[in-house]
């Protein structure tokens, strides 16, 4: 990420990946396996102290940025989560108080500052079940009954779910989208924990059987006329995403170029061996052109540029594909070791694989690539 950060990037980045190798390393991911919750809310709040959850607020709620491109900033923490596995609700937290901030304003205020401070966790209910997808939500329906919003509907999969303290859910009103903090715990609502490949991060089924809030205090921006800010948010969120996923790999393949070099066949070192000289060689340069692809984006986005949806779903296709080609020619260059539980790979290949299928997966994101395609040929 970033060829050529300034000073304070980089500081925020390193002090990232300490704190990070102090709080998680390896053996306390292995410990939280069975975790409910997958993570401290102390090691949060640690993180919180650096700025791991202001960095998309501005300064007169608390935030503030390295840069003056607070999302830039935000990747560089993202893809030292992704380097080192680490858990906690980076995307969904930061996308939750960028947009409180940004809509509501003084009406959460104290939420805001909760969120910030790491005192309480936020999430953000996108993607619904099948035919659902994890773009655009189709289904659950925000209905305006006299001075309260009432939801019905279920979203998955829900990052951190069960342990979020208020919820941001998007659904439909009419044909305009419309979004509403959700308190946890509100009546007619329930958590159903979901089984994930990712072993520290928790996702949740969350279903709203006439929830009902409070349009003071509850509802984020006018009814119907959400649209716009719920591109903003995917766009982030695939930004953070992206940069996890580049993490992971370049992690990947640290380590399977270390084993190549110090594991012998046949008298010489397998990194010796022409063929694997080759895999190398494509699996670099599939990380270069993520990299690249991924900077370019998360830049774009952060400048408000009128292409960076775009590129963030070439990135993430890109990413997605590749990246997981790039994982699988790790596990297989370890050999026998690399499909053990023992062994640390898979920590990387489980966040790789679940980030690939989180904010529509490569699929989802080419078809929509081609429909702006198509949607500009008829114009």
């Amino acid at each position: 990420m970033l060829l050529a950060p300034s000073s304070d990037q980089e500081l925020l980045a390193e002090t990232t990946a300490k704190l990070l190798d102090e709080l998680v390393p390896v053996g306390e991911l292995r410990h939280r396996r069975d975790d409910p919750a997958g993570f401290d809310r102390a090691y949060w709040r640690r993180g919180a102290e650096l700025g791991w959850t202001s960095l998309l607020v501005g300064e007169e709620y608390g935030g503030g940025s390295i840069s003056d491109r607070g999302l830039v900033d935000l990747a560089l923490v993202a893809y030292e989560f992704g380097r080192h596995a680490a858990p906690g609700p980076l995307a969904v937290s930061n996308v939750v108080a960028a947009t409180l901030s940004e809509v509501g304003g003084d009406d959460f205020k104290e939420v805001i500052g909760d969120l910030l401070s790491g005192e309480s966790v936020a999430t953000w209910c996108l993607s619904e079940p099948p035919p659902g997808d994890g773009l655009r939500p189709s289904s659950l329906e925000v209905r305006i009954d006299g001075d309260e919003a009432v939801l019905h509907g279920r979203k998955r999969p829900v990052e951190s779910g069960g342990q979020a303290d208020v919820l941001l859910v998007t659904g439909r009103t009419g044909s305009g989208l419309t979004q509403v903090l959700v308190p946890a715990g509100a009546a007619g609502m329930s958590v159903e924990p979901m089984h994930t490949v990712d072993m520290t991060r928790r996702f949740s089924v969350v279903s709203f059987d006439g929830v009902r809030v409070p349009l003071v205090g509850g509802l984020v921006g006018e009814p119907g006329s959400a649209d716009a800010q719920v591109e903003r948010q995917l766009g982030r969120a695939l930004a953070i995403s992206i940069a996890e996923s580049l993490g992971s790999m370049q992690t990947a393949f640290d380590l399977t170029v270390e084993w190549a070099f110090d594991r012998y066949s046949f008298g010489r070192p397998l990194a010796s061996y022409q063929e694997i000289k080759h895999r190398f060689a494509d699996m670099r340069t599939w990380l270069e052109a993520g990299n690249a692809v991924g900077d370019a984006a998360t830049a774009a986005l952060a400048d408000g540029a009128d292409d960076a949806m775009e590129l963030l779903g070439a990135a993430k296709s890109f990413i997605g594909d590749y990246g997981g080609e790039l994982m699988q020619d790790c596990v297989q260059m370890h050999g026998g070791i690399g499909v053990t539980f023992e062994h640390d790979l898979h920590l990387y290949l489980r966040r790789h694989t679940l980030n690939r299928a989180l904010y529509g997966t490569p699929a989802e994101h080419r078809q929509r690539l081609a429909d702006i395609a198509e949607q500009r040929g008829t114009e």
